[in-house]
């Protein structure tokens, strides 16, 4: 049974009282489960993402005695779903797959199905008989921030800006030492994004402190490099302080990271949904109050510490983004070539175009 919650849910609370159709069903389902007559050897299985809303009695041992969470894959699992959709596709033979499920982190295996299902469209349009890595990337991306939007005009001076700001993240992510490191960079219009910096997937189950400072610091590193090279910010950085912030009133409630607040818990992990996030308790004015000077704080903190990082490097920021304004989009190893001072091998002849319906 999926959505077992459609008739599931706890009695008594519908607004008709407690004799609905859907009351009915569920008490005829507890009788057929563990009834007087329940003989027959039948095994259920159910599926739900919001077991907080069903009926006790159908949870209790002799119904359902079992109860597993089915988290996200990891990254083993990931290549193993990764393995199963790609047997009747065509991959070339530079594809790794241990490569994909390490750059696919969060998704599940419906995501993995639809990139490589993405991937053999792009290699069609492209006329290629098999699925290259390059398609694989592209689908990546395409899944998680859409297609490209190349078609879109965009200015000189809006381009700069967009570079300077992604290189600042990739500068903060690169070499603060506890950040995920540089898995792509692009100034490519892509979803609502003008450009974007991909870190390397994160598997970790714990994460320390540092890392999260420095999570928060690559977060505001865009603004920083923003302000260092023009004296002025933009609207850019607007999911960036977003991300940002989330993350430190975190650090602040949850994982009890402030010492002026505590190692107390002011926020519930107790959700509606599986996943649903955190849910604010009550806290009093002076708390709350507290609660934003330390979130502050943090956030004032990292983005001290993202300037001065640009600040030392940037010279080295100015000739990779000479180089991005050329080549468009940078690959993590290229990026670490160019970081480093070495020059890259001349771009590659540009693809054939998609094949056009005949008029």
């Amino acid at each position: 049974i999926d959505e077992i919650d459609a008739v599931g849910r706890k009695r008594g609370l519908g607004f008709q009282g407690g004799n609905d159709e859907r009351e009915q069903t569920l008490n005829q389902l507890l009788v057929e489960m563990d009834g007087f007559g329940s003989g027959q050897e039948v095994i259920i299985l159910a599926a739900t993402n919001r077991p907080d809303v069903l009926d006790a009695a159908l949870l209790r041992p002799g119904r359902f005695d079992r109860q597993v969470v089915v988290d996200a894959p990891d990254v083993r699992g990931r290549e193993m779903i990764l393995r199963i959709h790609a047997r009747k596709k065509p991959l070339d033979a530079g594809v790794d797959l241990g490569v994909v499920a390490r750059r696919t982190a969060g998704m599940v295996g419906a995501d993995l199905e639809n990139l490589l299902n993405e991937a053999a469209l792009l290699a069609a349009r492209s006329g290629r008989g098999r699925i290259t890595m390059r398609d694989v990337d592209e689908a990546r991306d395409r899944v998680l921030m859409g297609p490209e939007r190349r078609s879109l005009v965009v200015r000189e001076a809006d381009r700069k800006v967009t570079a300077f700001h992604e290189v600042g993240h990739a500068l903060a992510a690169q070499l603060l030492p506890h950040a995920n490191r540089v898995a792509k960079l692009t100034i490519v219009p892509r979803g609502r994004a003008a450009g974007y910096m991909m870190p390397d997937a994160d598997d970790r189950l714990h994460v320390t402190r540092p890392a999260l400072e420095d999570m928060l610091a690559v977060a505001l590193a865009g603004r920083a490099a923003e302000e260092v090279v023009f004296g002025d910010v933009t609207t850019g950085a607007q999911n960036d302080f977003q991300q940002a912030t989330g993350l430190a009133r975190r650090m602040v409630t949850e994982w009890g990271m402030s010492a002026r607040i505590g190692k107390v818990a002011l926020a519930s992990d107790q959700g509606d949904y599986l996943g649903g996030g955190a849910q604010p308790l009550p806290m009093s004015e002076a708390t709350a109050f507290a609660v934003d000077e330390e979130v502050r704080a943090l956030l004032d903190a990292a983005y001290a510490r993202a300037v001065a990082l640009v600040r030392e490097h940037l010279p080295r920021v100015h000739e990779i983004v000479s180089v991005l304004l050329v080549r468009e989009t940078l690959s993590g190893e290229e990026f670490s070539a160019v970081l480093q001072g070495h020059e890259l091998d001349p771009l590659p002849p540009a693809p054939p175009a998609p094949a056009t319906l005949p008029g």
